[in-house]
């Protein structure tokens, strides 16, 4: 659809990233402001060939050649998992302006000195693969746990861009800007709704978003609010107006394919209109700076709703890691 479509609709609102490390979708809808790395590696075919064969032989060709011999106290299947997701966003990053997302292995998201280890490994993987890839265009995906969020200031302190992702609230989203995360990913809605069908998340959070954003602006933070995690055309334009927004191929076919005059709504109205509740900070400053207060002002959250959310997501993502390490372990 030309330029009367929702998604340029969308793009004069809000910077758009892709769900996905997909080329075909960049070279059908054109070019994002980000990619972040999902599970296009274990995509196979009617041949049940995965689509990304050559890159997966690959991986497991440098694995053994080169880099297991520099980090011998890492699984090489860990490791052949890593090189899998660099090459696969090298291939997509001329159809990004800025950054490619890549998550640390969520298996460590309770480890701060594994987690910086895997990102700084994962940016050196860049930079051997590719060394005319400018290293600034990488970001790394983090768990907000403490420990996720404590990895990610020190890679900010050494100049490597972070993402606090499986947020479900402010309490992580205070620590993640204390921290100087370049994005926070908020999820609208809990990342069960991917993998359970017809599983409807009951506490979506659209004013999370919002709160967020009002809170960076209000304290001067330069960390930027990327919503991710969300369902359907309405959910996504329900949200235009704020900093980033990461959306799905197949929402992003959606929004392509709809005619802008569809949407009769203000563009951007549920953003300008503020958050509906303010939160209460009550001297949150200090809270971020003590691991017990802060663990036991995340736990309380949201009655504990929020902590059991990301418990689940961790859990989904190590699965996720799982399954494509023993990808990696059959070409072995």
């Amino acid at each position: 659809m030309a330029s009367s479509s929702l998604l340029n609709k969308l793009r004069a609102a809000s910077q758009i990233s892709c769900d996905t490390l997909d080329v075909q979708v960049a070279r059908n809808l054109g070019q994002f402001r980000d990619a972040i790395a999902l599970g296009e590696l274990r995509k196979t075919g009617d041949n049940g060939k995965p689509y990304c064969h050559e890159i997966l032989n690959s991986a497991v060709n440098d694995t053994k050649e080169w880099l297991h011999p520099l980090y011998q106290d890492i699984d090489p299947v860990t490791l052949a998992t890593e090189v899998m997701m660099v090459r696969l966003s090298i291939q997509f990053a001329p159809h990004v302006t800025h950054y490619l997302h890549i998550q640390t292995n969520p298996q460590w998201a309770y480890s701060t000195e594994k987690t910086v280890r895997n990102a700084e490994r994962i940016v050196s993987i860049f930079q051997h693969l590719d060394p005319a890839l400018d290293p600034k265009r990488i970001c790394i995906k983090i768990p907000s746990t403490w420990e996720g969020i404590a990895a990610c200031r020190i890679l900010e302190a050494n100049g490597i861009a972070t993402l606090a992702t499986t947020l479900f609230c402010m309490e992580q989203a205070a620590l993640a800007a204390a921290a100087g995360c370049t994005y926070i990913a908020p999820y609208v809605n809990e990342l069960k709704v991917h993998f359970v069908p017809g599983h409807v998340d009951e506490h979506k959070a659209f004013d999370l978003t919002r709160q967020a954003q009002s809170y960076y602006e209000r304290k001067g933070y330069r960390t930027q609010v990327l919503a991710a995690s969300l369902t359907s055309v309405e959910e996504v334009m329900q949200l235009a107006g704020i900093h980033h927004i990461t959306v799905s191929p197949p929402l992003l076919q959606g929004l392509n394919e709809r005619a802008a005059s569809s949407w009769e709504e203000d563009v951007g109205a549920y953003f300008a209109a503020g958050p509906e509740e303010k939160w209460e900070e009550n001297g949150f400053d200090a809270c971020v700076k003590d691991e017990s207060r802060w663990r036991l002002a995340f736990t309380r959250s949201g009655g504990g709703v929020y902590e059991g959310k990301l418990i689940q997501a961790i859990n989904i993502f190590s699965d996720q890691q799982d399954a494509l390490e023993e990808l990696a372990r059959q070409l072995f």
